[in-house]
């Protein structure tokens, strides 16, 4: 999308198409002189069996100025864990694939239970979580990334395009939030940013009136984009939320350690197509029916947090707003989709919104049943402040899996 638009809020940094790879990845190879820049890749092992990791290990073995590759690895077996090793071992950078689910990785993560400060529950947000740890271990980078695993369009242009705002020692920026057009198979797609973020901020500031945060968060183009660059001072006290509010507690963290002046969003891909979440109607924990609850308890401890008072009222209020605002949404979406060749099921992503109304409902009466709840991983400050050895025993203990494993 080629425009120069600035909302105000954030930096946004376009791809004017004006200039090319080549000349982009040469300057991240000077700033990598002196800032070692390393890439973190979440996932499945389910996901080395998809169409999109060979393309995406072919890309990255082709950059040059990354220092270090994280595999986080989660629910995969002894056997699996060696398939993984070797699965990875054309990558050229100096790279590791971390076994969450090893004994060694299982007996550290019982130590820090031990201690009140084990991860509430498996996912992305741990297996994030842990190779942020590792990779602050390492005391040898100063720029990370991430992305997800599952990008059928992946060509490294997307890491360049990621990493270079926070990468270049010129510019203010501390994170980069990756965003793109969520167009694939001839559909619009990134229906929980269209049918649940958007409309939903929209309705907040409606019912609870202006506030900076709701302004902060609507200024991102794709909200709940996986990919995002961070200088490494900012980690030991990152949040990391353990649920599906993962992408948004993120930016929440930013927005409350960081001045806005510090982070910016990133045009990264024209193309940009992945794996699609069902719906899950009728399964209140699988698919985007889980996610969107999440997602909503995200936003509303955020803003509990700034002073923010929510009654049941409240929610009620808000899920008629919301529903309202989504189906004038829908119109403008339905208008872009045809305008474009685009397909777009309208009774689908009617049904879709009405799924998403009940669990904004959903998500408030648990946040009011729960008002303690504490779904965040301990910060890594913390975690050191309880356990000085703990990360250097978990760097230890990915060397062990990998020699022994063999």
């Amino acid at each position: 999308m080629v425009d120069f638009h600035q909302n105000g809020n954030i930096a946004t940094l376009h791809n004017l198409r004006t200039q090319s790879l080549d000349e982009m990845t040469y300057e991240l190879e000077t700033f990598a002189q002196s800032r070692k820049i390393s890439l973190i890749l979440p996932c499945l092992y389910s996901e080395l069996e998809t169409e999109a990791m060979p393309i995406i290990v072919c890309e990255l073995s082709r950059v040059s100025y990354l220092h270090r590759i994280i595999i986080g690895l989660d629910r995969a077996n002894e056997e699996q864990f060696r398939n993984a090793k070797k699965f990875f071992k054309d990558l050229d950078q100096n790279h590791v694939v971390i076994w969450n689910d090893s004994p060694r990785m299982k007996a550290l993560e019982h130590r820090l239970k031990d201690v009140g400060l084990g991860p509430v529950e498996p996912g992305k947000g741990k297996n994030v979580w842990s190779s942020i740890g590792y990779l602050m271990a390492c005391e040898d980078s100063a720029i990370m990334a991430i992305h997800d695993c599952d990008i059928l369009t992946y060509t490294n242009e997307l890491l360049a395009r990621l990493v270079y705002p926070v990468a270049n020692p010129n510019f203010p920026y501390q994170v980069a939030k990756g965003y793109y057009a969520r167009v694939g198979q001839n559909k619009l797609n990134g229906r929980v940013t269209r049918l649940l973020v958007s409309p939903l901020l929209i309705a907040l500031k409606r019912v609870i009136g202006d506030r900076d945060y709701i302004d902060y968060l609507r200024s991102f183009r794709y909200p709940l984009s996986g990919e995002f660059a961070m200088r490494t001072s900012i980690l030991p006290d990152l949040r990391i939320p353990s649920d599906w509010g993962l992408e948004i507690g993120v930016l929440s963290e930013a927005w409350r350690n960081l001045a806005p002046k510090a982070v910016c969003q990133v045009e990264i891909a024209d193309a940009y197509d992945h794996k699609h979440q069902e719906l899950s109607a009728g399964v209140a924990e699988a698919g985007l029916n889980r996610m969107s609850v999440d997602i909503c308890k995200a936003i509303f401890r955020k803003l509990a947090a700034d002073g923010t008072v929510f009654t049941s009222n409240v929610f009620r209020t808000l899920k008629a707003t919301y529903y309202r605002s989504a189906l004038d949404l829908l119109d403008a979406y339905y208008a872009d989709a045809q305008m474009n060749g685009l397909e777009i099921d309208r009774h689908g992503e009617e049904r879709t919104i009405e799924l998403f109304a009940e669990n904004i409902m959903r998500a408030g009466q648990f946040f009011l049943s729960n008002p303690h709840e504490t779904p965040f991983i301990p910060t890594w400050s913390r975690v050191h402040s309880a356990d000085p050895a703990f990360m250097r025993d978990m760097h230890s203990a990915v060397a062990k899996d990998i020699d022994e494993y063999q």
